[in-house]
């Protein structure tokens, strides 16, 4: 009995190979995930860990070398003469722990800055009180929202954004591929108002991420967005069906590792402390903190990285419109060239056919 009709062996061979080349990208985004968050997270050890001790006495300056010196390059021990300025380093995030020593030792921190730091600093200080025989007192000088008190929902604020931002880039590129570069760019700047829009319900009403600022949250999501959105768009012209992998190594794998929002760059390898300085995402993650948590201080120097990532997103566009429209003007010749010699050997067959009738053949 027959089990109905069966592809050609070439045709299935064909089709295997077509299959093959696509998993390929899968299995480099998993090789590039693993090495990624492993190398970023998998062991997160201080090193140059600004800390301050509170005191000018030979007493402080002894703890802090001692601190220094078995810290090995963990820490980064410095003595300030008093308790207010180790609190502006704190608010300021010049440092991630102020120990203040005595009868009832006092360690200040600023877990909105890190949680991770501030945990990290309080098991080093804990251990220092208890070898003088008394109870460490914490107190949080910048501590984080209700809605949020780990510290670490602004980064997962940051996942949502880019998955938003990065899969319209496939829709926009894939779909609208047929529509011409200025309303594909027109599409990422509408999508990336709707992506901040619904991250800013996020961070407000849904979960209350922030208790104020929401306004300035808002803004620095639409920067964000529409940077990883033009910077998409504009790389699908060059990368075709690579652009996937493509943001998702600029926007993910590089992007969430180096970002601060679960380890800061004191607690990570050095690759990705260097990225922190001028990422995108580390610039809204930092730029969050600093206008909810801190007074706006280097909010600046935030924007301008969301700002220059938003440029290099025009740039992307703007290089994807010069390629295009070479690619046109290519296929336009092209076309002309071929409609010419079609021209030209209609030309020839008529000739050929005049000459035969004026010799009566």
């Amino acid at each position: 009995m027959s089990a109905g009709p069966r592809p050609a062996s070439g045709s299935a061979a064909g089709e295997l190979r077509h299959v093959l080349s696509h998993l390929v990208t899968p299995l480099l985004m998993c090789i590039g995930m693993g090495l990624a968050y492993l190398g970023a997270f998998h062991a997160p050890e201080p090193h140059d860990l600004r800390v301050d001790v509170v005191g000018s006495g030979a007493r402080a300056q002894v703890l802090a070398q001692t601190l220094q010196d078995k810290g090995d390059g963990a820490l980064s021990v410095r003595t300030v003469a008093d308790r207010d300025i180790a609190v502006t380093h704190l608010r300021k995030q010049q440092s991630y722990g102020a120990y203040v020593p005595g009868g009832s030792p006092e360690l200040m921190v600023a877990s909105a800055s890190s949680d991770t730091s501030a945990t990290v600093v309080q098991k080093i200080f804990t251990d220092v009180a208890a070898e003088q025989g008394a109870p460490l007192g914490v107190t949080d000088v910048a501590p984080t929202a209700d809605g949020d008190p780990t510290g670490q929902g602004i980064f997962f604020l940051l996942v949502a954004v880019s998955i938003g931002s990065y899969a319209s880039v496939a829709v926009i590129g894939g779909a609208g591929a047929v529509l011409a570069l200025r309303i594909r760019a027109a599409l990422a700047i509408g999508t990336s108002f709707l992506v901040s829009v619904i991250g800013a319900a996020f961070a407000g009403p849904v979960f209350g991420l922030v208790d104020h600022g929401l306004g300035g949250l808002w803004a620095m999501a639409w920067l964000y967005s529409a940077g990883v959105l033009l910077i998409g768009v504009g790389l699908h012209t060059f990368l075709k069906r690579w652009t996937t992998f493509g943001v998702m190594l600029l926007f993910v794998m590089l992007n969430f590792t180096s970002s601060g929002g679960i380890f800061r760059p004191e607690l990570q390898p050095g690759f990705f402390g260097s990225l922190h300085s001028f990422w995108n995402g580390a610039g809204f993650v930092e730029g969050v903190r600093s206008h909810v948590y801190f007074g706006g201080h280097a909010l600046g120097g935030h924007l301008l990285v969301l700002a220059l990532w938003f440029v290099a997103g025009l740039v992307s566009v703007g290089s994807a419109g010069l390629a295009e429209a070479r690619r046109r003007h290519g296929a336009a010749e092209k076309a002309s060239g071929a409609a010419a010699v079609r021209s030209a050997d209609g030309a020839d067959e008529e000739a050929e056919e005049e000459m035969e009738e004026a010799v009566g053949v």
